[in-house]
């Protein structure tokens, strides 16, 4: 039809030319006859011109209205047989138009003409709007929808296809749920446990561990393998880890079930390499895991993610470890770092104590004998030990620099010794640990996630009751120390005596042996007990503070109502006296200095306390901890603590 239209036309438009052309020359001579012929060539021309436009515009049209329609049927079809169940909403989300599949699949052959899409669907119309593709769970499957848009006399209408993909999801989730991970197991105290015990003990406790960690594995499709008599490695699935954790690690209460003559228990570390990419990833992260379980005392599970760590357990107090090869070989590799360095720097965390400082002078002490420069780092302003200082100025040994000063001695050969802490933002000086080259860590607090991770010697022992005792160990291996001061007996001791709370507090054997060695070196144990004296007036502020202490769950609760000098000094203070309240487990004193809020928390070894304050922000021992939080008031501090409390009380017990 679309081939003889322009036939037609070119044929009148030659007609017509040739009559015009006979019609020129008929004029052109005058001649009536040719005249007339050429105005009737002309007429018939323009009469067959006008038909044809006529017949051929008629035929066009009905060609055009039938082709419409034709695409209109296309059209419907086509929306109505869409591979995928579609919708058509408006802004509101009134349910405009749907497919047949859509009808059968998601409304199973309801009527929904005029509803709106979330009286039929859990859909947040909004967001997917806004984002344009989105996901649903309906009858079972899984839904991702994509939007289109279109405006339409200033209407908005949206096309909503929703494509099926609970095929791909369910295999998505089995990927994910059998993704492996690796778990390192150690034996926190097996060699001590069983040093001194019988063949049959050992036998005993051999066959019990291993079906011990038979029932732990036999709810899973992993493997175990024995690395050592206590090492193991196991590779589990993450379905399988999943319900570890949802169970806490019930493993730690069933290791500590396993005892050596009724009197040792047995503890485990677990390091967990969780959410690595491959197996060599996971292996790694389990090792650093397990590095930081056993750097918090052992006897839990360290879980390390991309995003950090999480802890399960820790429970047990740390294991004492009865050799002394490491504290004879951390000594011998202090003294030759010692030997190749211009000058030594030891500094303390912020707000130094009588540990903090003590074991500091004492360190420099043994460092001046070898014949190199020491000085001990401090803020006058804020330490809490200016007795040691003021004893050994006493003494006259001038020891202390502030830091201003140590910066400006530092070298690339100065030796910067950080004790009683590992953590990066709490040293006296972070400028001056961040300029330090070479850096050694002496700590006995339980391991942070933050921590000083540079070190060349990383002496860390959570047994050890204080850093002063780690440190009075390590004169023990230094040479030229048996004609000290005797002033540097007494800070050590000092520093011994507060964190045991006067040998009642995490003393072990090598605590009271420690003690026994400075005695020896002279330290008087009068002069000693007078660095705890205070004033009247502190007295006071203490007494005022326990006084209105609150109890909740076995916890002691107090908030100073106000703020004087020595509140750093006097909360700790109050947080131990709190403790001698009948059927306190735990003490929390709460204050506001400096715009922070500072919590000093105590415990007698019933609940860890350093769980506590590491969900706050801060750190600590079992028995002893501490943080600040800041940019927050007091009153909004206590409610933080009381939810935290709130969650530790909802737990199992076995899981605090």
């Amino acid at each position: 039809m679309r081939e003889k239209r322009p036939v037609w036309f070119c044929i009148t438009v030659g007609l017509l030319l040739c009559s015009a052309g006979y019609a020129a020359y008929g004029l052109h001579g005058y001649d009536t006859e040719r005249f007339w012929l050429s105005v009737v060539l002309l007429f018939v021309s323009a009469v067959l011109f006008l038909i044809s436009f006529f017949l051929f515009s008629e035929r066009n049209i009905r060609f055009i209205a039938t082709l419409n329609d034709e695409l209109a049927a296309a059209e419907h079809e086509t929306m109505f047989s869409l591979p995928v169940p579609t919708v058509i909403l408006d802004d509101s989300g009134l349910i405009l138009w749907y497919n047949l599949l859509f009808g059968r699949d998601i409304l199973e052959n309801d009527d929904v003409f005029g509803l709106r899409i979330g009286e039929v669907l859990d859909l947040d119309l909004p967001s997917l709007l806004e984002t344009g593709s989105g996901c649903v769970h309906y009858c079972d499957k899984q839904y991702e929808i994509s939007v289109t848009t279109c405006t339409r006399n200033d209407r908005n209408l949206h096309l909503l296809c929703f494509t099926d993909v609970t095929d791909y999801a369910a295999l998505q989730d089995t990927f994910l749920n059998t993704r492996p991970t690796v778990m390192l197991l150690v034996i926190d105290n097996y060699e001590d446990v069983l040093q001194n015990a019988k063949e049959s003990e050992k036998a005993t406790v051999f066959v019990a561990i291993e079906q011990m960690l038979e029932r732990f594995m036999a709810p899973t499709t992993g493997v175990l393998r024995k690395l050592s008599s206590d090492r193991f490695v196991a590779v589990v699935e993450e379905q399988h880890l999943q319900q570890m954790i949802r169970g806490k690690f019930r493993i730690l209460d069933d290791a500590r079930t396993i005892t050596v003559g009724e009197r040792y228990a047995i503890t485990l570390s677990i390091g967990v390499g969780h959410g690595a990419s491959t197996l060599e990833e996971s292996e790694a992260f389990a090792k650093q895991a397990l590095d930081m379980a056993l750097g918090r005392g052992g006897d839990q599970v360290a879980l390390k993610t991309e995003n950090g760590y999480k802890f399960f357990g820790g429970v047990s107090k740390g294991v004492e470890k009865k050799s002394r090869a490491k504290t004879r070989i951390i000594a011998n590799a202090m003294q030759e770092l010692i030997h190749t360095c211009d000058r030594v720097m030891i500094m303390g965390h912020r707000y130094g104590d009588l540990d903090s400082i003590g074991s500091a002078i004492g360190l420099a002490g043994a460092i001046l004998q070898s014949g190199k420069p020491a000085h001990v780092v401090v803020d006058r302003q804020t330490t809490l030990a200016e007795v040691l200082i003021d004893r050994m100025e006493a003494e006259d040994i001038h020891l202390t620099i502030d830091v201003p000063t140590a910066l400006t001695q530092m070298t690339e050969q100065t030796l910067l010794i950080v004790v009683d802490t590992h953590s990066k933002d709490f040293v006296e000086s972070v400028d001056l640990y961040q300029n330090a080259r070479q850096v050694v860590v002496i700590d006995h607090h339980r391991k942070i996630v933050n921590f000083i991770d540079n070190a060349v010697i990383f002496y860390h022992e959570p047994y050890a009751s204080s850093a002063a005792e780690l440190v009075t160990e390590l004169l023990q291996h230094f040479r030229n120390t048996e004609h000290l001061n005797p002033a540097y007996a007494d800070v050590l001791l000092a520093g011994i005596m507060l964190d045991t709370k006067n040998f009642v507090m995490r003393t072990g054997v090598r605590t009271f042996e420690a003690a026994a060695y400075l005695r020896k070196m002279g330290a008087d144990t009068i002069a000693v007990r007078q660095f705890f004296s205070s004033s009247i007036e502190t007295y006071q502020h203490r007494a005022h503070l326990v006084s209105q202490a609150e109890l909740y769950h076995h916890c002691a609760i107090a908030v100073a109502d106000e703020v004087f000098n020595d509140i750093k000094l006097v909360a700790p203070q109050a947080a131990d006296e709190l403790l001698g309240i009948r059927s306190v487990a735990a003490s929390f004193v709460l204050y506001s200095l400096n715009g922070e809020v500072n919590i000093s928390a105590r415990s007698m070894g019933s609940m860890n306390v350093q769980v506590v304050m590491e969900k706050l922000g801060g750190g600590g021992h079992q028995t002893m901890a501490a943080t600040q939080i800041p940019d927050i008031t007091v009153a909004e501090a206590k409610q933080q603590l009381l939810q935290v409390l709130a969650e530790e009380f909802a737990q199992p017990e076995q899981s605090k």
